[in-house]
């Protein structure tokens, strides 16, 4: 069977979360997403798993069930060099022990533990449990695991069991790094909040045996992922060097020669494309066999607040966004399966937006140093001029 599948997104126990996001919440918007399968997040936490369980109904094998929706056991751990790890955890009972034997002062506090453990760690204690883990958002320049390592094996000293790319990467992208060509990758929302454009914004559709912990693990161990959805890579928040404080698009080797530091005082952040650069065997990606394809898309509120230039959550857009969902089903349908024919019925400027998407005709003027990347379909965006040393 095919599965929608996002594994990593955070509850509200997460600094920075809403506290909206609760398993009640979470369930029917992701049906609406198009999304069989959801990640708990923050499986770590106490309070977290107390609601989990009481919120959900166990349906076997590591899956919970609320609203029709299929849960599993998730978690992201901060570990030494403030590098983030994802694991995917069998059942309740080792999520709680798994907490228990976690070094951390934060984990009755924040969802997102901190640990002191490196990655050689952590990995040999997950799988001592029978989880999987990976490195998250493996090349973004906060807590990637690339930004402090040049190779996974350096950090994890054994196989991890996948690579999760994040909002910044794609697959053409990773694969210009050879040893990853053993990997399979995930694409994961990273949600903080509850609304559908946060959710499943990047998902992964897996075949499963059935909606198990068993039927996951063997999916991700086989490499048996079909396809992997996702946002263009300069619309992630720090696709290209750049600054945290002006956002303006900053040349690397300028970057370098002011050690880092904006003209207006503000800190540079190496970006994902240049960091890969860095350490890239091929120019042109080498997608091993198995890899499938990867589909970019965007999340459907976003569409239409950029078509009509309102804020996502405007009743113009939401109004929009619900005609939509209420004709064809789910937003992933919209976005992918259903004939740009039929959208235009409802919403000419959308369909065409989406047709932009599935052609890959879009115009963006990339993000980078925390800030999202911005799309025009109209008209051609005018591109930021890069700041180099003769401008600097």
């Amino acid at each position: 069977m095919l599965v929608n599948a996002d594994f990593h997104i955070h509850s509200c126990f997460s600094m920075a979360s809403s506290k909206d996001m609760l398993i009640n919440n979470m369930a029917p918007k992701s049906k609406l997403k198009g999304l069989q399968l959801l990640g708990t997040g923050d499986a770590f936490h106490p309070k977290w798993l107390d609601i989990v369980q009481e919120s959900t109904t166990y349906s076997g094998d590591g899956i919970y069930t609320a609203n029709s929706m299929d849960f599993v056991l998730t978690t992201e751990v901060e570990a030494k060099h403030r590098i983030h790890h994802v694991i995917i955890i069998p059942d309740l009972d080792i999520a709680r022990e798994l907490s228990n034997k976690l070094p951390s002062k934060n984990k009755a506090t924040d969802g997102r533990p901190k640990t002191h453990l490196g990655g050689a760690e952590l990995l040999e204690l997950a799988h001592d449990y029978g989880c999987l883990i990976g490195p998250a958002h493996a090349f973004t320049p906060w807590t990637g695991m690339y930004k402090s390592y040049d190779s996974i094996y350096d950090c994890y000293e054994k196989k991890p069991d996948f690579v999760e790319l994040g909002l910044s990467a794609d697959t053409d992208m990773a694969d210009t790094i050879s040893e990853l060509k053993d990997f399979p990758f995930l694409t994961n929302s990273d949600a903080h909040s509850p609304w559908p454009h946060r959710l499943g914004r990047e998902f992964n559709q897996m075949e499963l045996e059935d909606i198990s912990f068993s039927s996951i693990k063997k999916a991700i161990k086989h490499k048996d992922i079909k396809a992997n959805y996702g946002l263009v890579p300069n619309l992630g928040k720090y696709h290209m060097t750049a600054c945290t404080k002006c956002y303006r698009l900053i040349d690397p080797a300028t970057a370098r020669e002011n050690k880092m530091k904006c003209s207006c005082g503000g800190t540079i952040k190496k970006g994902v494309d240049y960091r890969i650069s860095e350490i890239a065997d091929f120019n042109k990606p080498h997608h091993p066999s198995f890899r499938p394809k990867y589909v970019h898309l965007m999340p459907l509120a976003e569409i239409i607040s950029s078509v009509y230039n309102k804020g996502v959550t405007t009743k113009t857009v939401q109004g929009i966004w619900r005609k939509l969902i209420d004709n064809f089903k789910t937003e992933i349908d919209v976005l992918i399966n259903e004939d740009v024919n039929d959208i235009k019925k409802i919403d000419a400027d959308v369909s065409l937006a989406i047709e932009s998407f599935r052609n890959n005709t879009i115009d963006i003027m990339p993000g980078g140093g925390g800030q999202y990347g911005k799309i025009c379909f109209k008209k051609e965006v005018k591109k930021p001029k890069m700041i180099t040393l003769d401008n600097f």
